[in-house]
């Protein structure tokens, strides 16, 4: 069979393709993917491909889950679309969320501002400038309470970009549903908790490394017991993506740092299969929308393998990698602004292609300012098309058995596994971080990418071609100054309103708590419930373990 294909492949060249070639030439000798995966004229299948399909693909919802973490993937349900939201006051990040889920929005997604990022208030001096610019400032337990105010937490699921303050946020979220009357263990959502990727690309730490990753196992220890339908991380490639890696990259950098934290709950004495279901991914999806499907799959199967063949995971949930899927935001053009419609369309379609668990699509005018009501709703609209009127739900995996989509999925495995075993060799991902060794890789790859574009190899329509001169302006979504001064006074008033000793003792018995190896997460939750506030907290683990500085890379 595959001797008679090769055969009539040959024949097929001298009589069709060479003539074609010398008649019109191919618009590039070389065609290339961003992971440099040179990519053949044609496809075809092989011995491998035919002898190996149990192995390397299987069923979905089995091992080793390359076609999908469940058995009927979309024609059970849809993906979970979770709209990124967030800006200014909690008030007003309340009513998105209230008009994203009128329209159709099936959970939630919290972007928090700056400074709740990295653990200071909105009345510190260091906020200044960026209250509630870049999402919703989050002070203390009566914003969460604002925040979420009207959202049954036991019918919606809330996903939270928060890293560093990760267990303190989460412990504001359990204090609602308290007071909600929703127990811990109903509540159904993720906190990102991924602080290696902030060492690496997105730089909102506060901490060092190894504290850093003490309340990570912290919240996995917590979680374990009383959120069992918590993600107790989201493990995140996007961030590494929008620095400049290449997909193959994304994968193994975002694979190296799941191994870290495997092992680090491992080191604090949790067993991998009481842990393991309950982690969670998050990748980007950008513009080559082949190789973008064939990344999730690569990294679907890797993980699968990582989990079973180097951990020993026995169950099955264990070695599932589930994970949410944002489009591209360095993809986005300011110039004409409308063709990031377009290019967010072919992105959410390659998630949903590659088997994503749920999707946030950007706004055409993110590259601009916060996206405007009328930009996020397209960007919704642009989920539901796909869901309801393109038919790519209707079948697991459409694009397995692909030549080309196969091929793409072996390679890119291939060359993440290579990044992999480099990373054990100098020591895994903290040690590779440290080093530099994962920073200057993204650079590199940046770098030739940046210059593909100015060299115009890569084309960015409506940058490098195909260029208007724009004179209109799209209306934006300012922030208005008015927030952080009403934030400082809400902060005032509740400092004077709530019991101070109360709160000094939950700081104290958090302090003391900080330097011995006990689960922090109870004496977080008690200082929050006391209405300590973000930046108090974190100000009193900054007195025990100090802040992280990072190296100089050369």
């Amino acid at each position: 069979m595959v001797n008679s294909i090769t055969k009539n492949k040959e024949i097929w060249r001298e009589r069709k393709l060479n003539p074609a070639l010398a008649h019109a030439p191919e618009r590039q000798e070389k065609f290339v993917t961003t992971s440099e995966i040179e990519i053949e004229r044609l496809y075809l299948p092989t011995e491998e491909t035919a002898d190996g399909y149990l192995d390397r693909l299987g069923f979905p919802g089995e091992y080793p889950f390359t076609r999908g973490v469940q058995p009927t993937m979309y024609r059970g349900r849809f993906w979970t679309m979770r709209q990124y939201a967030g800006f200014g006051s909690a008030e007003e990040t309340n009513q998105r969320f209230k008009y994203l889920l009128d329209q159709g929005q099936t959970g939630l997604s919290v972007a928090f501002d700056l400074p709740t990022q990295i653990g200071y208030d909105a009345d510190d001096p260091l906020a200044e400038g960026e209250v509630g610019k870049v999402g919703v400032s989050i002070s203390s337990l009566e914003d969460m309470e604002t925040l979420l105010d009207g959202i049954p937490l036991d019918k919606v699921s809330t996903s939270m970009t928060i890293n560093a303050p990760a267990s303190v946020l989460l412990a504001m979220y359990i204090a609602v549903g308290n007071k909600q009357g929703v127990p811990p263990e109903k509540l159904r959502g993720t906190v990102q908790n991924d602080i290696l990727k902030e060492y690496i690309a997105r730089g909102t730490y506060i901490f060092p490394p190894k504290p850093s990753m003490r309340l990570i196992t912290d919240i996995m220890g917590h979680c374990r017991v009383c959120l069992p339908h918590w993600n107790v991380i989201s493990i995140s490639g996007y961030h590494i993506r929008e620095a400049g890696s290449s997909a193959a990259q994304e994968i193994a950098f975002t694979l190296a740092n799941g191994i870290a934290y495997v092992q680090a709950a491992l080191d604090a004495g949790l067993d991998v299969d009481e842990f393991g279901g309950q982690l969670s991914f998050f990748f980007n999806a950008h513009n080559n929308l082949f190789e973008e499907v064939a990344k999730f799959r690569a990294a679907r199967r890797l993980w699968a393998k990582i989990m079973r063949e180097r951990f020993g995971a026995k169950r099955e949930k264990s070695c599932m990698l589930r994970f949410h899927t944002q489009t591209g935001g360095s993809t986005l053009t300011a110039q004409q602004p409308m063709n990031n419609v377009v290019r967010v369309a072919m992105q959410a379609l390659a998630a949903v292609l590659g088997g994503t668990q749920s999707l946030h699509t950007n706004s055409m005018d993110e590259a601009l300012a916060l996206p405007t009501e009328e930009a996020v709703q397209v960007a919704l609209r642009t989920q539901q098309i796909i869901a309801y009127e393109s038919g790519v739900a209707d079948t697991v995996d459409p694009l397995a058995g692909s030549y080309f989509v196969e091929d793409l999925t072996d390679q890119l495995e291939a060359k993440a596994a290579a990044y992999l075993a480099r990373i054990d060799e100098v020591g895994g991902a903290l040690a590779a971080i440290e080093q530099g060794y994962i920073q200057r890789e993204i650079q590199e790859s940046a770098y030739r990418y940046q210059r593909a574009i100015e060299r115009k190899q890569n084309v960015i329509v409506g940058v490098n071609k195909f260029t208007v001169k724009e004179e209109t302006q799209p209306e934006l979504l300012r922030v208005d100054e008015s927030v952080a001064q009403k934030q400082r006074e809400r902060l005032t008033a509740l400092r004077q309103r709530r019991d101070q000793a109360a709160v000094q003792q939950t700081l104290d018995n958090l302090k003391k708590t900080a330097g011995s190896s006990e689960n922090l997460m109870p004496f977080i939750l008690a200082a929050v419930e006391a209405y300590a506030t973000t930046g108090e907290i974190c100000h009193a683990l900054r007195k025990v373990w100090g802040e992280y500085r990072p190296p100089v890379l050369l």
